[in-house]
This record gives structure tokens, C-alpha cells and sequence, in this order.
């Protein structure tokens, strides 16, 4: 991986919203998405929507043609909803969040803050806080992307032996296209996972992951028989 430019990371060829990701570094667009998303006309309801959902200031919700919202969803505005994506039953849409085309946001998945380009699934117990997921990005059940430093201190990345600022307080975790998280791993707070990298299940992750990386717990599970 030569740098955090968002050209290693995501292929945007195909996402609606691509003026948003701009910037130097991978995670540049949290610290615009707030403005982009109030500068941005939604509005739009297209998609099927619950009369059971919750949706909260929809003047500030796009949902698109194909897209459908389950009873008992929670959307609150501003937020974009791609085609074909379904936001399920418990879901909780924080605001200023997009999600692109044919994505799922499952049951008990809170999302808050955070881009999602296409085909990305959080279908089971997920958080996602302050997050860029990549196209075609698999979290498992019970995935958690931790967003704040427990001393409350602004996001440092360390990189080619260099120290990145952030600007950010609160920054959860950067995903490359096609990264899978197994289920009940949990995600510092500033980590970043290069494109087609696996992480195992139930380990923490931190720091700058390379591309086509596997990411395992080095302790073993030892079994002994007691009788």
C-alpha cells in the first residue's frame, strides 16, 4: 500500500455519491460529510417504506427506486438509502449516513455518521460509527467499529514511519473494497483494513492493515479432556 489516497482503497467508478470522497487521505470524507449531506436536496422517497418504520424528518431522506425499509427501522435525517438496499427490521439510521446500492443494514445494526459504498452488508448486530465501508465489505454478526479513544483524544494514524492527524475526535474504522470481518471482532478506534483483507472473529484490530492481509488471533484454544 503506497499511501492512504482513497485510489488504493475503493473503486468509486459505479457509486452515485463520488463527489463526496474527495480529499488527500482515506478519510477525508468524514471530516466534509456533514456538509456535503446538508448541502445535498433529498427528499425523495422512491423505495418501499414500512408504515411501521420510523422516519424522522424525512424531508432530509432520499430513498431510492428498489430500496425497501422493514416495520420497525429507524431513519433519521439527513440520509441517503442507493437502490435496492434494505434497512431491516431494528435497524437504527443515526443520521448523516449514506449507503449505496443493493447494501443491507440488518436487524440491531446501528449506523451513525458514516459512508457505505455498494453491496455492503452489516446484516446481523452490527455498530458502524464514524466509518467508510468499500464496495462489496462483509461484516459478520456482532462486528463493532469502536470510534472513540477511551481518553477522548483526537484519532493519530502512523504510517511509512510517519505520524497522520486526523482532525477527527471521533473516527471509527476505514474499510478497502471486499474486506470481511468475522463475527464479534472489534475495530479500534482510527483502523484501517486495505482492500480483500480478512479478519478472524471474535479479535480486536488496530492500525493500518495492508491489502490481502489474513488478521488471526496468535493464542490457541486448547482442549483437554477432564474425565
Amino acid at each position: 500500500m503506497q499511501s492512504l489516497h482513497q485510489e488504493h482503497f475503493f473503486n468509486l467508478e459505479s457509486f452515485l455519491l463520488k463527489t463526496f470522497m474527495k480529499g488527500n487521505f482515506v478519510f477525508d470524507p468524514l471530516l466534509t460529510l456533514k456538509k456535503n449531506l446538508d448541502g445535498l436536496s433529498l427528499g425523495s422517497i422512491k423505495g418501499y417504506v414500512s408504515k411501521h418504520a420510523y422516519l424522522i424528518d424525512p424531508s432530509t431522506i432520499t430513498i431510492e427506486k428498489g430500496a425497501v425499509v422493514e416495520p420497525g427501522a429507524y431513519i433519521k435525517g439527513p440520509c441517503y438509502i442507493g437502490k435496492n438496499t434494505v434497512v431491516r427490521h431494528g435497524a437504527y439510521i443515526r443520521g448523516y449516513v449514506i449507503v449505496g446500492s443493493d447494501s443491507i443494514i440488518g436487524h440491531d445494526t446501528e449506523v451513525k455518521h458514516s459512508i457505505l459504498l455498494n453491496n455492503v452488508q452489516a446484516s446481523h448486530f452490527a455498530y458502524i460509527g464514524d466509518s467508510i465501508l468499500g464496495n462489496n465489505v462483509r461484516l459478520g454478526a456482532g462486528v463493532k467499529c469502536a470510534n472513540v479513544r477511551l481518553d477522548q483524544k483526537e484519532i493519530t494514524l502512523f504510517f511509512n514511519n510517519q505520524k497522520i492527524a486526523t482532525n477527527l475526535k471521533k473516527m471509527g474504522c476505514i474499510l478497502g473494497d471486499g474486506v470481511q470481518i468475522g463475527c464479534n471482532a472489534v475495530l479500534n478506534p482510527g483502523t484501517i483494513v486495505g482492500p480483500k483483507s480478512y479478519c478472524h472473529p471474535c479479535i480486536t484490530v488496530k492500525g493500518i492493515i495492508k491489502p490481502f492481509s489474513v488478521v488471526k488471533a496468535a493464542n490457541q484454544i486448547i482442549v483437554e479432556s477432564y474425565a
